[in-house]
């Protein structure tokens, strides 16, 4: 809708608040703290699959780390944090309502990095692979669609299931902004804290998998910590963020024993809830805007080299570990490995990353500019 003199319609009323919400909340485009604390996240998973994860599940590795393993054996948790920061970035990206701004930035930023590490780790098995690791060109070719936990697919890198519950969750923010219905996004997530806490109380299956149960209180919880640094802090929002850490609590814990046997190691309930708890206290201070000094420091390479680190280290480290560990020694190969993974995803973001998702960005932006141009003319001929 158009305005008349200086009367501004209320969609545009609606629209000209949410831009000045990002002005407020933005000031610059990046929350650096964020690309910190992805850094950190990542690593610890790393450190928890390397020293721990790899020997205890299934043997995938013939490497044990004992000494390792009481520091990292809560290192999974770092998967608790990337959902709540996505919460929190994915409105932020979402923001300015655009529904094509939104899924190009996803599809730029997922792919590119996605392509080139599922690439080298398919030519991993291919060179170096055994009865643990094999694929076949076929299921190569569905893993790079990124869809082949939807469709039944083996993932070529069991670390992909995490991308699949992200992208469920930015399939939720896409229809939303598809509706046109950004204005009310945060009583979506209230009414989704809503139904996660039902289903604690009544589980239904079926919803849980479609709603991620298992992980909603921590995109609710970023979600809401976004409101915060965006809009301000309001007694509902607090509600919601407490209501999200119980939610948390629950959810990190539920499963706690199935765990314990999966990694053939004793976790303790009250440990995880203290980690999960120490989370919202971070996300707390940085949507509040106290995190002092380390919000005034540029951690963009930290945070770009995060994504590629997470999709490559499992598979291809394992596979290195186990071709290397009888010939070198194993504390050696445990930090070579870890530093060279952190080198080769910088590679790969400078190297395959940007230059793919420029020119990828770019094509994108050309083809729906077509589209769009041919959907005036025609609407216009009509007329």
């Amino acid at each position: 809708m158009l305005y008349s003199g200086t009367s501004w319609s209320a969609s545009t009323q609606n629209q000209t608040g949410w831009i000045k919400v990002i002005a407020r909340g933005i000031g610059h485009s990046r929350v650096n703290e964020l690309d910190l604390l992805r850094f950190i996240a990542a690593l610890s998973v790393v450190f928890h699959h390397y020293s721990l994860n790899g020997f205890a599940v299934n043997f995938q590795t013939i490497t044990p780390y004992p000494l390792l393993t009481s520091l990292f054996r809560y290192g999974y948790l770092g998967v608790d944090l990337f959902f709540m920061i996505s919460g929190f970035v994915i409105l932020m990206t979402a923001a300015n309502e655009d529904l094509r701004h939104f899924v190009l930035s996803r599809l730029t930023r997922l792919y590119p990095a996605f392509w080139a590490c599922c690439t080298i780790t398919f030519v991993a098995i291919l060179t170096m692979g055994s009865s643990e690791y094999s694929a076949t060109f076929g299921q190569y070719l569905i893993n790079m669609t990124m869809l082949s936990g939807f469709i039944g697919t083996e993932s070529i890198d069991s670390v992909y299931w995490s991308l699949f519950t992200e992208l469920k969750f930015y399939t939720l923010v896409a229809i939303v902004l598809l509706l046109g219905r950004f204005q009310q996004i945060e009583t979506v997530f209230m009414v989704w804290l809503a139904i996660t806490i039902t289903l604690i109380i009544y589980p239904v299956w079926r919803f849980q998998i479609v709603l991620l149960d298992g992980y909603s209180a921590n995109f609710i919880a970023g979600a809401a910590f976004f409101f915060m640094w965006s809009k301000g802090v309001t007694w509902i929002r607090c509600l919601v963020v407490v209501l999200a850490w119980c939610c948390a609590l629950y959810q990190s814990t539920i499963d706690v024993h199935e765990f314990e046997i999966r990694i053939r190691n004793d976790l303790s309930p009250y440990v995880i809830a203290i980690i999960v708890s120490t989370f919202f206290v971070i996300m707390g201070l940085i949507a509040c805007r106290q995190t002092g000094v380390i919000s005034r420091i540029n951690w963009i390479w930290l945070g770009a080299i995060t994504y590629p680190l997470y999709l490559l280290h499992q598979g291809l480290g394992f596979m290195i570990y186990n071709a290397l560990y009888t010939r070198i020694n194993p504390y050696i190969l445990f930090w070579s490995l870890i530093i060279g993974m952190i080198l080769l995803s910088f590679l790969i973001h400078v190297a395959i990353e940007k230059p793919i998702a420029r020119s990828m960005k770019n094509t994108l932006n050309r083809l729906t500019d077509k589209l769009r141009n041919q959907d005036y003319r025609k609407t216009s001929a009509d007329i």
